[in-house]
């Protein structure tokens, strides 16, 4: 069973030339090589940074170099690769062109009034529109879900997030205005995955926190809790300031089910952004096995989203698996969780 669980998304029979919207670390640490070793074609990027621009298409063999988005907007059967900040969204799709095919970078927006008015925008201008939930198609996360879906694991009863990193924030400057950070820039991932392996939550205990060697970053640490009722407990414990040394980062979600576990790890989070390879165990009746992967988080989680939005618009796939109605669900959690964190903890009641 363990040998033949799916890691990889299907690719499209005939590829849609891309254009990339952005040429920043993500772009260049994990997309264009993604395209490259796809074989997709991209016909050209664009960013406000026109030396940045240059200097990506030169290192990835990009024909061509955008001046202007009104001219990266003019390729009417381009899909279009948005990768830029959250709240620069809204504005790009706008200037798209009517019935265009868009993957956008998470969040969808800064928060859910943001992500709202861009469901509206698409809807308004019939884009085919994702966010790049890219975990949901990460190797072991897939051989996850297929194994789920098996009923190999039982009925899943606990599912516990544990990272504790260092995390580069430096790499991403635009981050120093963030008023959210940690959550819709970086744990928004967990939670999508969850939501894609178990279920909607019916609720969220949160609380986030700053770091006192990091005043101009908002939170960069969090406990989250996800409430399915009295069924699964489902913890996130997220510490990206761990600053000990390697010894004991984490990267890893363990699922525990009635009749077997799965314990997976995120190499990229222990040293971004080529950390070690991804792992994935399993145990059913109590013999934990290693199941070889294809790949790992960077960068072969970045095939799925593309493949999937591309197979969609040919017809090749029924279901857009991050489309915008189902991504506005994620960002849903996100709200939830700041506003459980603004409420503050259950007092504790005075005693004699």
């Amino acid at each position: 069973m363990l040998s033949d669980l799916a890691q990889a998304w299907p690719r499209p029979a005939a590829p849609r030339p891309i254009v990339v919207v952005g040429a920043g670390g993500i772009v260049r640490a994990a997309h264009l090589p993604t395209y490259a070793s796809l074989g997709f074609p991209v016909a050209g990027l664009y960013d406000v940074d026109v030396q940045r621009a240059a200097l990506t298409a030169a290192e990835f063999a990009v024909p061509r170099v955008f001046p202007t988005l009104a001219a990266a907007a003019d390729l009417k059967s381009a899909v279009y690769d948005l990768a830029v900040p959250g709240d620069q969204i809204l504005g790009i799709l706008a200037q798209l062109p009517r019935g265009a095919a868009v993957l956008m970078q998470k969040p969808m927006g800064p928060d859910l009034p943001a992500a709202a008015a861009i469901r509206a925008c698409c809807r308004e201008r019939a884009l085919t529109a994702a966010v790049n939930f890219q975990l949901r198609f990460c190797p072991n996360v897939l051989a996850l879900r297929d194994l789920l879906a098996r009923g190999a694991l039982g009925d899943v009863v606990d599912v516990d997030v544990r990272i504790a990193i260092d995390q580069p924030w430096h790499l991403w400057t635009f981050l120093r205005d963030a008023p959210r950070l940690e959550v819709p820039y970086h744990s928004i991932h967990y939670l999508d995955a969850i939501r894609w392996l178990i279920g909607e939550p019916d609720g969220v205990y949160c609380r986030v926190a700053r770091h006192p060697s990091m005043p101009d970053l908002a939170d960069t640490r969090s406990s989250i809790v996800l409430g399915y009722g009295d069924r699964i407990r489902c913890s996130l414990t997220l510490n990206h300031t761990h600053r000990a040394g390697p010894r004991h980062r984490a990267s890893q979600i363990v699922v525990e089910g009635t009749s077997g576990a799965a314990r997976l790890t995120w190499g990229v989070n222990l040293a971004y952004p080529s950390g070690p390879a991804d792992t994935m165990e399993v145990a059913i009746g109590g013999d934990w096995r290693g199941v070889p992967l294809r790949g790992s988080w960077f960068i072969e989680a970045f095939e799925g989203p593309m493949s999937n939005l591309q197979r969609f618009v040919a017809g090749e796939d029924a279901m857009l698996l991050s489309a915008v109605d189902d991504a506005i669900r994620t960002m849903a959690v996100v709200e939830a969780c700041y506003a459980s964190s603004a409420h503050g903890a259950t007092p504790i009641p005075p005693v004699d």
